[in-house]
């Protein structure tokens, strides 16, 4: 791929976000004078932490504060940043990525990290002025111009970035009102006595919840005014706030030729269909599963700068992960299979008075899911014994209240 031996390798990383600059962060740790680095990403300034949009929301923080790598750490290191330049095409042939404003930048290693889209529902009035996602600094900044006018605002969508988008609305000034199709809230993370309990302390804290409901039209003439729902309801609204998912962003790797499904089809050496070009992050589908956590993302940013750092035999592989949610100051532990089915036992904890729930699902003495509501300080201690297969035979009794017990796995093997 190189012929010149003394030329550091041309290494191009199109996403300026969470997952590729981590890789970078990782890169230049194992071998910082190995690549020539080019970086390209769309929003016009550093790389910044995506998960902290919501207090940058609810004005709890301002942009400097999430900010992880501003113009000096590119300068300091020697990479080209091209901010709020986006890549149209791979010509693969010639080993070239080309941006819109016709720049060609020559490529050893390619890495994708384009991330993933909002989902915007296909009903009309979706297009009118008033209706955003919450997916960028762009995106809160006219969250927090809309929220200055004062008025309405309607969340569609009740998992976790909408639940943090009504929040930092309603501390906006706001009215807020959070649509979801569901029967209960966050149905990925939580069971329904979980949602509910999550439901009655968002209402108490003047958040309206509306489940069960098919949002059909956005109406309004030069702006929204209202949502409908399929029931004939209209809910009054200023601003509309799309928050039901996201899907990988795929479409230049699928322009450019790559194998792509749901998401860019990546191997277990974290390489596309193109052997010069590698993926990470929720651009990327891995043995049929994408992602979404950031966990996943950064194992995945560690594994590549690894294989790009020196001969290495490591693949990538998936993880037991664990959701750690707090919405408007309410704790939520969620990890693996919470529902379980007829092949598990389910134990049960619930402390109304002190708004506590635990719910712990087993399946042949191992721990295979833990949703904790609440009170959320033994997660960790779970999600270890969910990682290790640990058997849990005689700690069964008190794994609800002492999980600490049962993280000795080697204490337990004669059970196994």
């Amino acid at each position: 791929m190189n012929d010149q031996p003394s030329r550091r390798q041309r290494l191009v990383l199109i996403g300026n976000g969470m997952a590729g600059m981590r890789f970078i962060e990782d890169i230049l740790a194992r071998a910082p004078d190995r690549y020539a680095i080019t970086v390209f990403g769309a929003e016009p300034h550093g790389n910044y932490d995506r998960i902290q949009l919501s207090p940058l929301l609810a004005g709890e923080k301002d942009f400097a504060a999430i900010l992880l790598h501003g113009q000096d750490f590119y300068a300091k290191n020697g990479i080209t940043l091209h901010a709020g330049e986006r890549i149209v095409a791979i010509d693969r042939q010639m080993q070239e990525v080309v941006s819109e404003t016709g720049r060609r930048q020559p490529y050893d290693i390619l890495v994708l990290a384009t991330g993933a889209l909002p989902i915007m529902l296909p009903i009309p009035g979706a297009a009118l002025p008033g209706v955003l996602t919450f997916r960028t600094v762009a995106d809160v900044e006219a969250m927090q111009r809309a929220a200055e006018r004062g008025g309405s605002a309607v969340v569609v969508g009740g998992g976790l970035l909408g639940l943090e988008a009504a929040y930092g609305l309603k501390r906006r000034g706001m009215k807020v009102t959070v649509l979801h199709l569901m029967p209960h809230l966050m149905e990925r993370q939580l069971d329904p006595v979980a949602g509910a309990m999550l439901r009655q302390d968002l209402v108490a804290r003047g958040i309206d919840v509306i489940t069960n409901a098919q949002t059909e039209e956005i109406s309004g003439t030069n702006h929204a005014t209202h949502v409908v729902l399929a029931d004939g309801r209209e809910i009054p609204a200023d601003l509309v706030v799309m928050a039901i998912g996201i899907r990988p962003n795929v479409e230049l790797a699928r322009i450019s030729g790559l194998a792509v499904n749901r998401g860019i089809e990546i191997d277990d050496r974290l390489q596309t269909s193109d052997g010069a070009i590698y993926a990470i992050g929720e651009c990327t589908e891995y043995r049929g599963q994408t992602f979404g956590l950031v966990a996943p993302l950064y194992d995945m940013a560690a594994n590549l700068a690894e294989r790009l750092s020196s001969p290495s035999s490591v693949y990538f592989e998936t993880k037991e992960t664990a959701t750690r949610l707090k919405v408007t100051g309410i704790d939520m532990f969620s990890a693996g299979d919470i529902y379980g089915d007829e092949d598990t036992e389910i134990l049960m904890f619930r402390d109304a008075a002190r708004g506590i729930y635990k719910r712990l699902v087993m399946r042949d003495a191992k721990l295979v899911g833990t949703l904790l509501y609440g009170e959320v300080r033994d997660g960790p201690a779970y999600l270890d014994l969910m990682k290790r297969h640990c058997d849990i035979v005689s700690a069964r009794d008190s794994l609800m209240f002492a999980p600490q017990k049962a993280i000795d796995c080697a204490a337990y093997e004669a059970f196994q």
